[in-house]
């Protein structure tokens, strides 16, 4: 079975506009982002698309054009080319570091392609009637959600907005020493986040991939002003995110930020720790312009790919563990709480230590993502005080579970599906349950339901 995979390579970093304009590029729907960011009760701004060449490539843009200069792309302010330093507004919070301002790397001004496409007409009645003050109050993740939550957005879309940007309000929280409701947003700054992630929310929707793949985030060093004043770079938002969701970073020779917060969060919230197929076809290829200008390809690539190989291909970790001195009833139970919280499978194998002491090799079969989850429940529920893990690429057949009405009761039936064969498996506890019910051993209650399942393959 074929796979659209969605990806993200991140060599020359990742920002909320360049996501955008890379999903654009790739063929979005731009009537359909348009109407979703017209129906958020939000104003201050508006849009501008367009073609753009980076490095002699055309490239896609994607411009959130704020009311109020934020000096987002004031090189020399960023980069402490200026006197003076501006106060923290009201929040404590700065407004570079707490939105995670976007419209990342550089964007040479020659060759415009002339399509553009133009947001909001911000009209003060507009604002009125959604009773906005401009660039005075501050917002929190609550009210954010609230603005995401009033538009109309499809419920994937707003899912993935919502999500993204608690993950950059989590990270926030983190570095200020905050609970996460304590943060607060700039106006300014948090317009241009919200259209930056709602606009990536319903492109990504839009496109819809069967799977995401991002490749690990490049950032650059030195130093970045915000209202703070000089923060280092990877800036201590981007850390925390990546941090927090363990996301492979590098560092590259570039003086400058070429990871925001909003660009981590987007990667975080998409990030499975999933490698390439061995071998894809490449559908649609994109192209997301940045706006800084640093010495690096300031664009993001996006790639639409079909997996060339029937089978589906991913990454996971074996943990392992020798106990020489727990009980078993322990073992019992940290083995249905590694199961409980995700593991896709567990077991003993009886082993002999040192000193000749009968002992037990515990084996956990996670994905990536779960390895910190299952070493706390192996260190919080066993004698252990080490784990050894591997990373390991597995293919596996595409399955599926069907409810199945067989003239013995319902069972549950695995179907895996590998080429043009199908192989169909009762789970066991449906075999035990129409075994008694039907007075009959397992193996013929199995043979009767996997025979049963094959005849009727035609009406599932």
């Amino acid at each position: 079975m074929k796979e659209n995979i969605l990806y993200l390579e991140c060599s020359a970093g990742i920002s909320g506009d360049m996501a955008v304009a890379a999903l654009l590029d790739l063929g979005a729907d731009r009537q359909v982002l348009m109407k979703s960011l017209n129906s958020l009760p939000l104003s201050g701004y508006s849009i501008e698309i367009k073609n753009v060449f980076k490095s002699g490539i055309r490239a896609c843009d994607f411009n959130v054009i704020l009311e109020h200069d934020n000096h987002d792309h004031d090189m020399k302010y960023l980069h402490n080319h200026v006197s003076s330093v501006p106060t923290a507004n009201d929040s404590g919070i700065p407004s570079h570091c707490a939105t995670g301002h976007d419209d990342n790397n550089s964007i040479h001004q020659h060759e415009h392609i002339s399509e553009q496409a133009h947001g909001h007409e911000h009209t003060p009645e507009h604002s009125q009637a959604h009773g906005h003050q401009h660039h005075h109050d501050a917002r929190n993740l609550n009210d954010i959600v609230q603005i995401i939550q009033s538009g109309d957005l499809t419920d994937g879309a707003r899912q993935l907005a919502i999500d993204i940007f608690r993950i950059i309000a989590e990270a926030e929280a983190n570095v200020h020493g905050k609970k996460v409701e304590e943060v607060h947003f700039h106006e300014v700054g948090a317009v241009d986040s919200i259209v930056d992630i709602v606009a990536f929310a319903v492109c990504f929707d839009n496109l819809h991939p069967d799977r995401v793949i991002v490749s690990p985030l490049t950032d650059g060093t030195g130093q970045i002003r915000c209202q703070h004043g000089l923060i280092p770079v990877p800036v201590p938002a981007v850390t925390a995110i990546v941090q927090q969701h363990e996301i492979p970073l590098k560092i590259s020779s570039v003086e400058g930020e070429l990871v925001t917060p909003t660009g981590a969060a987007i990667a975080a919230a998409l990030y499975n720790g999933e490698k390439l197929p061995a071998e894809f076809r490449i559908e649609k290829i994109g192209f997301g312009a940045g706006k800084r200008d640093y010495a690096t390809a300031g664009f993001l690539r996006a790639m639409l790919l079909e997996a060339e190989s029937d089978d589906t291909h991913d990454t996971i970790l074996t943990l392992e563990t020798n106990i020489d001195d727990c009980t078993g009833e322990a073992l019992s139970y940290t083995m249905q709480q590694l199961l409980d919280a995700g593991a896709l499978d567990v077991f003993f194998i009886p082993i002999c230590m040192k000193k000749n002491r009968p002992a037990q090799l515990l084996k956990v079969i996670c994905k990536p993502e779960s390895r910190k989850t299952m070493e706390s429940i192996i260190f919080r529920n066993t004698t252990t005080i080490g784990i050894r893990f591997q990373e390991l690429n597995r293919t596996k057949l595409e399955r599926k579970i069907i409810a199945l009405e067989t003239p013995w009761g319902m069972a549950d039936v695995k179907c895996c599906y590998y080429g043009d064969e199908t192989y169909y498996y009762p789970e066991n506890d449906s075999v035990c349950r129409l075994a008694q019910k039907n007075k009959m051993g397992f193996s013929e209650m199995y043979n009767l339901i996997q025979m049963y399942a094959r005849e009727h393959a035609a009406y599932f």
